[in-house]
């Protein structure tokens, strides 16, 4: 248990049928295994791999899992794990199972690790910057704990363990594998959770209606002149301030052509031109990261940032060739999730330890793919330790990113109230 946090006394019931059923203690459960779980993670963060192949990482999960009732699947476009548990209190037809889905991603960063754990990545320049390690076990650890509880339950989960969130394919090739039909039909609810390093104080999990974050795509564009003496610009066509007012172009068009409140961010990254003072380059290039909050914003902006760069370099005698990349669509949770998964948390944590998000992050994620597909939330919680600074805690992704081991039995504890609690009520 995290220093300073007192164990939730919690005496819940649910009615199905009018047979009462009484909730596990999933919270003692998971302290009962906590060491274990913890233990993994230890292991999963001296082991970090990166992008859809995770060989090492999916051979330990798939030792972890060893023994349980579940059916397992294997990706064929990544190391993903799909593992299904069958309730045995769910009806003989598969159509008439409610199922639920539980996601952890796997997958680490190219980061030297500089935490001081003395858990640290063995592998150079590799390590979970990301907290995955912990989504990883505590995954794992519920897998353990619902198992158990097999007998008890009305429908089935569907556990995610995915490669490739870091480089937004691993949701993707997942999906394509056939996760969210994997127990024979569509899920009807689904569940991501992700430990953050800062923002979030100490013993919090949070979220919030609709979109909780950005969309990501990048825009390439090389915008193509006519090269020529940096005495003489009449005789060429300088493609150097067309960038500049390309770059411009693009910041205005944010600020005037979109809803404040439905905002987008445009960032140049990148602007290359030319190699030396006195030539005017035959081209230059500019690498937009792009992020936006609705699904329509992203359209818009897709289409609207192309036309603009286009009549720009045309009113100069210039051409752009543009490719739009895209990555990943917005993270957008299903309100009355929301509100569920807020009920559940502090039905086994306790009252107070949730809270509405009041922005969305302008990060990105790949859960956002489930999310497109079946109703859901994604869920963050703390990962600070007591004793640290939430206003100095560093970031995600940070080479002194720390994820404290005092969240695994909780966030156990948590997925598996999670599912318990959704699949009793679509039985209902």
């Amino acid at each position: 248990m995290c220093p300073g946090l007192s164990a939730a006394t919690v005496t819940v019931t649910e009615t199905r049928t009018h047979k009462e059923v009484v909730v596990p203690d999933f919270l003692s459960e998971a302290r009962a295994i906590e060491a274990e779980i913890t233990q993994l993670r230890h292991e999963l963060h001296e082991h970090p791999e990166l992008g859809l192949n995770l060989p090492w990482t999916q051979g330990r999960v798939l030792e972890a899992l060893a023994g349980l009732p579940l059916e397992i699947t294997l990706g064929t476009r990544s190391t993903s794990i799909t593992a299904v548990l069958r309730g045995g209190a769910a009806p003989a037809d598969i159509a008439e199972r409610p199922v639920v889905l539980l996601r952890g991603d796997m997958d680490g960063l190219p980061i030297p690790e500089a935490t001081g754990m003395p858990f640290s990545s063995k592998i150079e320049g590799l390590m979970h910057g990301c907290g995955h390690d912990i989504h990883t076990a505590t995954l794992t650890g519920a897998a353990k704990i619902l198992s158990a509880h097999a007998a008890e339950l009305p429908g089935d989960v569907v556990f995610m363990f995915q490669t490739a969130e870091e480089i937004f394919q691993g949701a993707r090739a997942q999906i394509a594998d056939g996760v969210l039909d994997a127990a024979g039909k569509r899920v009807d609810r689904a569940f991501g959770m992700h430990v953050m390093s800062s923002t979030i104080e100490h013993g919090m999990y949070v979220s919030r209606h609709g979109t909780c974050m950005a969309a990501a795509d990048i825009l390439k564009v090389d915008i193509i002149g006519k090269g020529g003496h940096g005495s003489a610009p009449h005789s060429a066509i300088d493609p150097v301030p067309v960038m500049a007012e390309v770059i411009l172009a693009l910041q205005t068009m944010v600020a005037r052509k979109f809803f404040v409140f439905d905002p987008v961010v445009v960032t140049v990254g990148v602007a290359n031109a030319g190699g030396a003072a006195n030539v005017i380059p035959e081209q230059c290039h500019i690498e937009c990261s792009i992020r936006t909050f609705s699904v329509a914003n992203r359209a818009k902006m897709e289409a609207m940032a192309q036309e603009v760069i286009a009549g720009v370099c045309a009113a100069h005698g210039c051409r752009a060739e543009m490719d739009w990349i895209p990555g990943v669509p917005p993270t957008v949770n299903t309100p009355e999730v929301v509100d569920f998964a807020a009920q559940q948390i502090e039905a086994v944590l306790g009252e107070g330890r949730y809270r509405p998000m009041t922005e969305p992050y302008v990060g990105s994620e790949d859960f956002s793919e489930v999310l497109l597909e079946v109703p859901g939330c994604f869920i963050f919680y703390s990962g600070l330790p007591a004793d640290r600074d939430l206003a100095t805690a560093t970031f995600n992704h940070s080479a002194t990113a720390w994820f404290d081991d005092c969240v695994i039995g909780e966030a156990m504890a948590v997925y598996c109230q999670l599912a318990w609690a959704s699949l009793f009520e679509l039985a209902e």
